[in-house]
């Protein structure tokens, strides 16, 4: 199963570059305003086929170190191909809410667009376009947010027909008061009775939804190429030997592999009902990739120097161990802020997350490389529509799952059902693992 993972792999890297060959290279045009509020400014060049330190057509997973080579979210900000920097407002009408420029605040130029509302209302501003094949295109957009535990945000494709898509960010669990930029490359979550016609697009909508209040800054609108097929990730956190014992042989049995996110003090403790560290070596002989999930703290919660030296930790005992996916990280209780995403970049490359217990997908060519977007598997119908859209729209859905006792997780039965939807598939959708999507993230670039 290793040598088949390691195949595929390559084979991803490969076809990669070949497919999006014809993506235009991208430009570092972050202001230095933004980038000291942001963290995600960059003087460095870069481009589609290069790296972080200087190599060409390199995409291959970087070597296990217990620092990173470089800051994924300055080396890979702006993604794609510029679409809207929203320097010129007057192409965008307010449909409900309140939008207004922001010159105090911005990802990239000199302003942002500000989006507020109250009393439960929603925000859309609309623009129209000339008609426009999006067939094999999809958005990203840099959002900030003072009210994350208040919003979805929502980017609404329109056809000349009336017909739409909603490509939907479900949930933002980013940490107040500590706030500040970070890209979201949302999946499509529904569309309308009669489906979008996506060579015929003419008009896109930016919409927050609102529970309560909403402020909310979107900036830098890009456009991305689309994968040839749907991804899929199995993520179990925590490493509980119930993944073990009952997941693992059907997995196995599938031929699929999972991203396990392990915590360092439970398996070195040997606390009860976690695997051993010579259980995730054997899992991951077998095609599992074993990732960091920290100190099982809210890291949001964490002064700057206890969650530096708690991170550092985690990483030196991956490389210890040899965990080749250590470079990746999964936010204990998904708590994360600006100084965590700053921090957590000395030592990692890509994780996460925006959790929500609805379909949050991803596309794999736009998403900021440390807050991706993760559904959490509590629920079979959830998961296999999670599946269905990835496969028709070729995006990524991340399915989170911890043990099947908890209700967190749907039971063994239903994880098999669900392990035979992925399966029915066939080539439409490819279950894969972090290296193969940050393969695919900094190929799309």
């Amino acid at each position: 199963m290793t040598e088949d993972n390691n195949t595929r792999r390559r084979f991803l890297a490969l076809s990669g570059s070949a497919t999006l060959a014809g993506i235009a290279g991208c430009t570092n045009r972050f202001s230095s305003e933004a980038s000291e509020e942001n963290g995600s400014g960059s003087s460095n060049e870069s481009t589609s086929d290069t790296t972080g330190q200087g190599e060409t057509n390199s995409y291959e997973p970087p070597a296990l170190t217990v620092e990173t080579e470089y800051n994924s979210r300055e080396e890979f900000g702006q993604p794609g191909e510029a679409f809207d920097d929203f320097e010129e407002l007057d192409v965008w009408e307010t449909v409900q809410g309140s939008a207004e420029a922001d010159e105090d605040v911005a990802f990239e130029g000199s302003q942002s667009l500000k989006l507020t509302a109250e009393d439960g209302e929603n925000v859309i501003v609309e623009r129209s376009i000339e008609t426009t094949d999006l067939t094999d295109r999809e958005f990203s957009l840099a959002i900030r947010t003072s009210t994350p535990r208040n919003v979805a945000v929502d980017i609404r494709l329109v056809d000349i027909y009336g017909g739409y898509a909603h490509h939907q960010l479900r949930s933002v669990t980013y940490r107040t008061p500590d706030i500040g930029w970070f890209r979201t490359n949302p999946g499509v979550f529904e569309e309308s009775t009669t489906p979008l016609e996506r060579d015929v697009v003419d008009e896109v909508q930016i919409i927050v939804y609102n529970t309560d209040e909403a402020e909310v800054w979107v900036d830098d609108l890009r456009i991305h190429d689309k994968p040839e097929k749907g991804y899929v990730v199995l993520c179990w956190d925590d490493g509980f030997d119930d993944y073990y014992d009952v997941a693992s042989p059907l997995h196995d049995e599938y031929g699929v592999n999972a991203v396990q996110a392990a915590v360092r003090q439970w398996t070195r403790g040997q606390r009860d009902g976690i695997m051993t560290a010579e259980q995730l070596r054997e899992r991951q002989e077998a095609g599992d990739q074993i990732v960091a999930h920290g100190t099982h703290t809210h890291l949001a919660q964490m002064d700057e120097e206890s969650l530096r030296d708690s991170l550092r930790r985690d990483k030196n005992w991956a490389v210890q161990n040899e965990f080749q996916g250590g470079h990746y990280l999964v936010y204990p209780h998904n708590s994360f802020d600006q100084t965590v995403l700053d921090v957590v970049s000395e030592y990692y490359y890509a994780g996460g997350f925006n959790q929500a217990g609805d379909a949050n997908l991803t596309g794999v060519h736009g998403f900021d490389p440390l807050v991706l977007p993760r559904t959490i598997g509590h629920d079979l119908g959830v998961a296999t529509r999670c599946v269905d859209l990835a496969a028709r729209h070729r995006q990524c859905a991340i399915l989170n799952f911890h043990a099947f006792d908890l209700d967190n997780t749907i039971d063994v039965d239903e994880y098999e059902t669900l392990l035979e939807h992925i399966d029915s598939k066939g080539d439409a959708l490819e279950v894969i693992d972090f290296d193969d999507l940050w393969t695919m993230r900094r190929n799309g670039h």
